[in-house]
């Protein structure tokens, strides 16, 4: 390995302003905890923020694209040339994430890690092309250790840019033909959980293609004969670039401070992937919602993460992450603007 970057320390939480906001909490104009998660929220976006009334006007959204070798396994209902033709439609604003991130006025960064089509040149998509896609994992690794550290900075640069914007918040989403299958193969071998319990329809598998898409996976991880802890040759092995990516990007957001918000299913992969290469980042990872693949529950489960909302999502980009930004938005305007009893003339509770 040329570089440990991603084992750096990460950013302390001020604990100081998580005691100065919880106990505003305690002197809003309503009764305690009655605001469930939302006082939770704010609480802890006070520690992340460092401040008594956090806020979140600036939010920064990036989606890592890559094109995944393990279609050659029929294990898509889609062919791999969507995740081009999808990269057009992100800069071209009809994407899902597209709309969102223009009606939470938030900056959209697409970054192309690698895509089977190696003329694709799009004006707004920053084109890294660290290879064809990844390799078959079901037959080999599914990227060389440069294209790992390589895939991991790209995630390191994009939240660098995003610090240096000044966001208070960073989210990442994922577009790849048949990155499901890859995100599976991470969470069974992190999990150590079987496949099949993983395995969901991804963009449209029909039951019979959701097994074949477990056989596929169990196949691959006999090959590879990884262990739960090993998270970096994991991701080598069974992953995909834009899932490196996201891992990166979460450890550079914690290592500079700043605020992620973590989307669905293959997200949450990549931000096991993260916690499991350095723990120090746990604290600045909150948790979107929780999406309709089957093994997204258990991901939650294992990071301890509280998902803010529950819509039985499955799209990916970023989007369940994105549909939570106005909660979150008002969940900092409650805390920061809610009268105090003492200012309202309202009598308080009995100490």
């Amino acid at each position: 390995m040329t570089s440990s970057w991603w084992r750096d320390a990460c950013q302390p939480v001020d604990h100081a302003a998580i005691e100065q906001a919880r106990a505003r909490q305690q002197q809003l104009t309503k009764p305690a905890g009655s605001l469930g998660q939302l006082e939770t929220l704010a609480i802890t976006l006070a520690g992340l923020q460092g401040r008594e009334r956090p806020s979140l006007e600036r939010v920064a959204i990036t989606i890592f694209a890559g094109d995944h070798g393990v279609v050659e396994e029929g294990i898509s209902a889609y062919p791999q040339a969507v995740t081009g033709q999808m990269l057009r439609n992100f800069v071209g604003g009809g994407a899902a994430i597209s709309v969102l991130a223009r009606q939470l006025d938030a900056s959209l960064e697409v970054v192309d890690l690698g895509t089977i089509d190696p003329t694709l040149q799009l004006p707004g998509v920053r084109h890294l092309r660290l290879g064809a896609g990844t390799a078959n994992f079901a037959q080999g690794p599914a990227m060389s250790e440069a294209q790992l550290q390589a895939a991991l900075q790209a995630g390191r640069d994009s939240a660098s840019r995003a610090a240096e914007a000044g966001a208070q918040l960073f989210i990442g989403g994922e577009m790849g033909i048949g990155n499901t299958t890859a995100a599976a193969a991470l969470a069974s071998t992190l999990l150590g959980c079987p496949a099949r319990q993983l395995s969901g329809p991804g963009t449209g598998l029909d039951s019979a293609g959701v097994l074949h898409k477990a056989q596929v996976i169990e196949r691959a991880l006999a090959l590879h004969g990884l262990r739960a802890d090993q998270p970096w040759q994991a991701l080598a092995c069974v992953g995909g670039f834009e899932i490196a990516a996201l891992a990166g990007a979460y450890l550079a957001c914690a290592q500079q401070g700043v605020a992620v918000l973590v989307d669905g299913f293959i997200c949450s992969v990549a931000a096991l992937v993260a916690v499991r290469l350095n723990p120090q980042c746990r604290p600045w990872l909150l948790f979107a919602h929780q999406g309709a693949e089957p093994g997204h529950q258990a991901l939650l489960e294992a990071l301890q993460g509280e998902p803010l909302l529950a819509l039985g999502l499955r799209l990916g980009e970023g989007s369940g992450a994105a549909l939570a930004v106005p909660l979150m938005r008002l969940a900092c305007a409650l805390h920061g603007q809610m009268a105090t009893f003492a200012e309202a003339a309202v009598a308080d509770r009995p100490a």
